[in-house]
């Protein structure tokens, strides 16, 4: 009896730590292919452009989420970039942009589209209509 004690112990003492092991080594579980360590939010970027590929400076450059309508604005500089960060990745957009009463295409940001970083460009269209 003495020894059957002793050995499963001895067997308590050595299994112990090596399943505690596999247990704390496993990896985190995942959601849908997102890593829950990185920041969960995204981030929009991109240029405003004449039909000659050439920055806009003043464009104005208009975000609408489209779940609640919300528009936020950003004013492009010299060099015709925009930046919208910490969108919310479970959330559609829609971005255009504008300059001397002309407007480019709407594009669209898709909450279906999973990277943290989008960059798109607007082109508007600056000449002057042929008569």
């Amino acid at each position: 009896m003495k020894r059957a004690t002793i050995a499963a112990s001895l067997l308590f003492v050595v299994l112990v730590p090596v399943f505690s092991t596999l247990v704390l080594a496993a990896p985190p579980p995942q959601l849908f292919g997102r890593d829950s360590k990185k920041d969960k939010t995204r981030l929009l970027t991109g240029k405003v452009l004449d039909g000659g590929d050439n920055p806009l400076p003043n464009a104005v450059v208009y975000l609408t989420n489209t779940r609640t309508r919300s528009v936020k604005t950003y004013i492009v500089g010299p060099d015709g970039a925009y930046r919208f960060p910490a969108l919310e990745p479970t959330t559609d957009y829609e971005v255009y942009a504008q300059y001397n009463n002309r407007k480019s295409g709407t594009k669209s940001v898709s909450q279906f589209d999973d990277r943290t970083q989008v960059y798109i460009s607007l082109k508007i269209d600056t000449k002057a209509e042929g008569k």
